[in-house]
């Protein structure tokens, strides 16, 4: 068999996959696929979110979605820019990279969405 979580409701067994969602066929509780990266986070796992709420890890290609002002440098990063093999770090500035024109960088996981 395959190993489903049980449902948080009512711990039935006889859970099933519904597109995104888990689904219990016992008291008809849905969650979604998701929630199982938050259980690992809960378990000692980092979980970094980009601004839509998926999850990243390491190697991701991200978008940018806000211009972002560089300190240091007259200008920006702007909208729309790939930033591709992204590495994920601990901080305030959860996510390492290189982006062209720019070099090593620094982004908060919430500026960005996974592409």
């Amino acid at each position: 068999m395959t190993d489903l979580p049980k449902c948080p409701q009512c711990a039935s067994e006889f859970t099933y996959v519904d597109g995104d969602n888990y689904v219990c066929p016992e008291c008809a509780h849905e969650w979604p696929t998701t929630a199982v990266a938050a259980a690992a986070a809960e378990d000692g796992a980092r979980v970094v979110r980009d601004a839509n709420g998926n999850v990243l890890t390491d190697g991701d290609s991200v978008v940018v979605i806000k211009d972002l002002k560089v300190k240091g440098a007259s200008s920006v990063v702007k909208v729309g820019t790939k930033v591709r093999n992204i590495r994920l770090v601990d901080g305030d500035h959860d996510i390492d990279c290189k982006i062209d024109g720019f070099g090593a960088m620094q982004l908060k996981s919430e500026f960005v969405r996974k592409a």
